[in-house]
């Protein structure tokens, strides 16, 4: 049995999980909002920004805040947002994080989930306001519910991912 467990096979394998599966399970994420969901006001978490953004806070290694340029592309494209939307309000979500992190030294999940809080919010009111920007007349306060409700949401989400990543790092 040991020799299976260190054959070339086995060692690719699990190199392949430890690389790829936060970038897969990101993917996957984004691509949820294609599913048709009709809501009558906004309530639905961005799954895909919540998952990147938990990934981004439990294991701030394994991106580059340039990381998040890519990954708001493709949302991006996937969702329909203006070009550039998600790309910026991502990476400046991205470099924040990185300048928080260099300075604060303290961190559980309580700060994780402050500042995924506030990325939130930020995203949020970011997104509305390049809606603002191209003539669009909805009042912030209707975001207000899908905020609150993404920010409980974030718990979960790290659980999740969480769960992901010890699948990721196991033999």
């Amino acid at each position: 049995m040991s020799r299976i467990a260190g054959s070339p096979g086995a060692i690719l394998y699990r190199e392949w999980k430890r690389r790829y599966v936060p970038v897969v399970t990101t993917l996957i994420a984004i691509l949820l909002g294609l599913f048709p969901l009709v809501v009558s006001s906004p309530l639905i978490p961005d799954i895909g920004f919540l998952v990147l953004l938990t990934w981004r806070l439990l294991r701030p290694e394994i991106w580059m805040p340039v990381a998040a340029l890519g990954f708001g592309l493709f949302d991006d494209l996937a969702s329909g947002h203006p070009i550039g939307q998600s790309m910026a309000l991502w990476t400046i979500i991205f470099l924040a994080l990185d300048l928080i992190e260099h300075r604060i030294d303290y961190k559980d999940f309580w700060f994780d989930w402050f500042y995924a809080g506030l990325a939130i919010v930020f995203h949020a009111a970011g997104a509305w306001y390049i809606g603002v920007l191209m003539d669009s007349h909805t009042p912030f306060t209707q975001l207000l519910p899908q905020i609150g409700f993404t920010i409980l949401a974030y718990p979960a989400m790290a659980r999740l991912v969480l769960g992901f990543d010890r699948w990721r790092l196991s033999r």
